[in-house]
């Protein structure tokens, strides 16, 4: 099994209760929101469909139509947020991986939770924070700010909340796991007025059996973040197709290149059944050049 297959084949019978608990929530706030949903005004559009795989809880893709723009977001993108304006999506409910040092399995490095790690609330993720390494993580710059919305109130901007991303390196390894002693490309930022956070990272590599991707966890304030509270909803971004064609060429993403010939959304086995609205929240927007970096960005609902 290569360094990265578990991610696809993630047995969660051996996560052990922290894990269950942790699912457990994650399907009673499914339960609640779809309560929400069925007894919000009317202007709602309900799309079913498989969200998550690896025995990751699954939520409803909600997608809200209204005639404010509040939910466009204002990234420094050049193009549109995914979701374009008066139209927010709720993303499908995806599996946290073998690496996400929330606190929900044992991790080999310096912590199994970076969220109550000092440091962990900062925009530029690229250096190493916890114990000795100030290492910073090579790659192409990536500039990426996500909106958090409200389905439930017209799309409306929620501020005040905390959203932790992490990814993998150029060759696929995650901190804290497979580069036990270092604490790069994770990190934690908490939506201004705008409902907006931005990062600064690195364009993340391609491993074998799994598509390109960013991890994130959205909860309802920084305080539940960083006392490791369950997460009102654990997802994952795509890097978008066209991009990644770009990046992997480059020299530095040499394992990258091969990988992704053979990857693909619907083969994928986390993204592969979700629907076209979900997908749509859920692929990074994206602009720029390996030169000069690129911006990303995207608006994803929360059912509050």
């Amino acid at each position: 099994m290569d360094k990265q297959s578990a991610d696809t084949a993630h047995d969660h019978a051996d996560e052990g209760l922290a894990a269950d608990l942790a699912r457990i929530e994650q399907l009673r706030v499914g339960r609640r929101r779809a309560m929400a949903l069925f007894g919000s005004a009317g202007g709602s559009a309900l799309l079913f469909g498989c969200g998550g795989s690896d025995g990751a809880a699954s939520t409803t893709a909600t997608t809200v139509t209204t005639s404010s723009a509040t939910a466009t977001a204002t990234a420094t993108a050049t193009a549109t947020a995914t979701a374009t304006a008066g139209t927010c999506t709720v993303p499908a409910s995806e599996t946290n991986g073998p690496y996400p040092a929330d606190g929900t399995n044992t991790s080999s490095g310096l912590t199994s939770n970076a969220l109550t790690a000092s440091g962990i609330v900062r925009s530029d993720i690229r250096s190493s924070f916890i114990g000795t390494s100030t290492a910073t993580a090579a790659g192409v710059t990536t500039t990426i700010t996500i909106t958090v919305v409200d389905v439930n109130n017209g799309c409306t901007p929620l501020s005040g909340y905390a959203v932790y991303i992490w990814h993998c390196t150029v060759s696929g390894l995650y901190s804290l796991y497979t580069l036990p002693n270092e604490s790069y490309l994770r990190g934690v930022q908490v939506t201004d007025s705008n409902g907006q956070v931005t990062f600064t990272t690195i364009f993340p590599g391609c491993y074998d059996g799994r598509y390109p991707h960013i991890h994130f966890e959205v909860f309802s304030s920084l305080a539940n973040a960083t006392n490791a509270n369950y997460a009102r909803l654990i997802s994952q971004f795509a890097m978008p197709a066209a991009a990644c064609n770009e990046v992997y060429a480059l020299s530095a993403y040499s394992s990258s290149k091969s990988n992704f010939a053979s990857a693909s959304i619907s083969g994928d086995n986390v993204f592969g059944n979700n629907t076209t609205a979900q997908m749509a929240v859920m692929t990074l927007t994206m602009s720029g050049s390996t030169s000069a970096g690129y911006t990303a960005a995207s608006t994803i609902g929360i059912a509050t």
